[in-house]
C-alpha cells in the first residue's frame, strides 16, 4: 500500500542546495518536505568529502554569498565546527571555509526543524506523476515501501536533475559534441601527517609547489591548500591522468584531505558506469596513499582515515532552462535584472578527457550574477532547479557547481517556490521583484 503525503513545497535532494531551499521555503510559511536518498544530509559535502567550501568571496576578498549560507557558517562556528572564512594566500588566492562534516549534518537537521520542514531520509525518487505540464506528485521508494508526495511546487536539488528528467524537462549533459562530463573524484583523508615536514619540504624545494606567499606562514593557518610534489609525482609515474596533487589540511591538526584521483569517461547517471567509477576511484585512492607514504616527506607514518561514502561527481544532467548561463557571462561579470544570487568563484573546468584544469578569472568587481531564469525549466510549470543542475553551459557549470553557489541558488529556489505556492502562479511567473525583496531581507547579496 502506498502512503500519501502532501506539502506546499517538495524539495528533492538534501545536499547544500536542498537544505537551503527547504529552510527558505519553510521560513516563508510554506509547508515543506525535504527528500534525501541517504541516511544523512550534506550531499557532496558529506557523502563525497568535498572540502573545504570555496568560496563565498571574490578573489579580492569581498563576500558575495551570505544569507542562509552565512548563517550555517556562523552556527558551525558556534558549535566548534568551523573556524569561519579563511583567506588562504598560500596555495590559492581564494577565501575558503573549512567545516566539520558530522557537525554540519546535525546542524542542517536542527535548522530544518526550526523552519518547520518535514525530512524524509532513506527515500529515493523514482517516479513523477504529471498532468498538463504540471507535476502532481513524486514517488519515493524506501525500506517502508512506496510513498507518494504531492505538492504545489517542486524544487529539484538532486544534483542530477532527476525530477526534471523524469518529468520530461529538456536537459543537457556534458560538453557540446561528445557529451563528456568533468571527471569524478574519490576524495580521502589521511591522519598522522607531519604538517611541519611538509612545510619544511616546501621551503627546501619551492619548485615542487605552486604557491603565492612564503611558506613559513603554513603553520599559522588551520587550513591551507597545496598543489605540488611535481618532481616526485613525475618520477613516480603515478598512473592517474592528472597533472597536480591537491591537499587541504584539517579539520584535525595532523589530517590532510587529498583531492587527486580522476575517473574519466563515465556517466554519473548510469548505474553501471557509477559502479565502475566507485571501483576505479578506490583503486586510485590506495595507489595514491601508498605514493604519498613512500615518496613525500611528512606522510611516512600517515594512514587513510576516511574515504568518501561515494565518489564525488562534478557534472551530470542539468536543466535547459529559460536562460543558459555562459562562460562569457561569468568571466565578464555580467549583471542581470533578475539576479537571485552572485558568485565570485572563477571557471574551474576539469578536463573530461585530458590531464589539466582550465581556469578563467571573473573580471570587473570579481563577481557575476546568476539570473532567476537559470532556475526555471522549460515545459513544466511548477518546478524549479537549484544547485548543480541549474541551466548553464558546460563551461559555466565549472563555477556554479561549487558549494556556496549551490547554497545561494537553493535559497532563491526555495523562496520562489514558496511565493508561487502561496500565489497560485507558475515558476516562470513568479514576481522577481518580490523574490528579490525577500532575498534581500534574508541578507542575500544581489548587488
Amino acid at each position: 500500500m502506498t502512503r500519501k503525503l502532501q506539502a506546499d513545497v517538495v524539495v528533492v535532494g538534501g545536499g547544500p542546495a536542498g537544505i537551503n531551499a527547504a529552510i527558505a521555503a519553510g521560513r516563508q510559511g510554506a509547508s515543506t518536505i525535504l527528500v534525501e536518498r541517504y541516511g544523512f544530509l550534506g550531499g557532496m559535502s558529506t557523502a563525497a568529502s568535498v572540502y573545504p567550501w570555496m568560496t563565498f568571496h571574490t578573489e579580492q576578498g569581498q563576500q558575495v554569498i551570505k544569507g542562509i549560507a552565512q548563517e550555517i557558517v556562523e552556527q558551525l562556528m558556534q558549535r566548534g565546527g568551523s573556524p569561519g572564512h579563511l583567506r588562504d594566500t598560500i596555495g590559492f588566492v581564494h577565501t575558503v571555509t573549512p567545516y566539520h562534516p558530522e557537525i554540519y549534518k546535525l546542524l542542517a537537521i536542527d535548522m530544518l526543524k526550526e523552519a518547520g520542514v518535514k525530512l524524509l531520509m532513506h527515500s529515493f525518487v523514482d517516479g513523477v506523476e504529471m498532468e498538463n505540464q504540471t507535476i502532481r506528485s513524486v514517488q519515493l521508494t524506501g525500506k517502508s515501501g512506496h510513498i507518494q508526495v504531492s505538492g504545489n511546487m517542486f524544487v529539484d536539488t538532486s544534483g542530477d536533475a532527476d525530477v526534471a528528467y523524469l518529468s520530461g524537462v529538456p536537459t543537457l549533459m556534458g560538453r557540446e559534441g561528445d557529451k563528456l562530463t568533468q571527471p569524478m573524484t574519490m576524495k580521502f583523508r589521511m591522519r598522522g601527517v607531519d604538517i611541519e615536514a611538509i612545510r619544511q619540504n616546501m621551503i627546501d624545494n619551492p619548485t615542487n609547489f605552486y604557491h603565492k606567499t612564503p611558506f613559513d606562514q603554513l603553520h599559522e593557518l588551520p587550513l591551507t591548500g597545496i598543489q605540488g610534489f611535481y618532481s616526485q609525482w613525475n618520477a613516480g609515474q603515478v598512473p592517474i591522468n592528472r597533472d597536480q596533487v591537491l591537499l587541504f589540511t584539517g579539520p584535525a591538526h595532523d589530517e590532510v584531505l587529498v583531492n587527486c584521483t580522476r575517473v574519466q569517461g563515465l556517466d554519473g547517471t548510469n548505474v553501471e558506469d557509477l559502479t565502475q567509477a566507485e571501483e576505479e576511484g578506490l583503486r586510485q585512492v590506495l595507489l595514491m596513499a601508498e605514493f604519498l607514504k613512500s615518496s613525500i616527506p611528512g606522510f611516512a607514518q600517515a594512514s587513510i582515515s576516511s574515504v568518501g561514502t561515494q565518489i564525488g561527481v562534478r557534472e551530470t544532467r542539468r536543466i535547459d532552462g529559460l536562460y543558459r548561463l555562459s562562460i562569457d557571462d561569468v568571466v565578464t561579470g555580467r549583471r542581470f535584472d533578475d539576479v537571485i544570487a552572485r558568485s565570485g568563484y572563477p571557471i574551474d573546468l576539469h578536463d573530461p578527457s585530458g590531464k589539466g584544469v582550465t581556469a578563467a578569472e571573473v573580471r570587473g568587481d570579481g563577481a557575476y550574477d546568476i539570473p532567476y531564469r537559470c532556475l526555471v525549466p522549460q515545459q513544466v510549470h511548477n518546478l524549479l532547479a537549484a544547485g548543480r543542475c541549474v541551466s548553464t553551459t558546460h563551461e559555466a557549470l565549472a563555477t556554479t557547481r561549487l558549494t556556496p553557489s549551490c547554497m545561494a541558488t537553493g535559497q532563491a529556489a526555495g523562496t520562489a517556490a514558496a511565493i508561487a505556492s502561496a500565489s497560485g502562479t507558475t515558476a516562470a511567473n513568479v514576481d522577481v521583484k518580490q523574490l528579490q525583496k525577500l532575498l534581500l531581507q534574508g541578507n542575500v547579496v544581489l548587488n
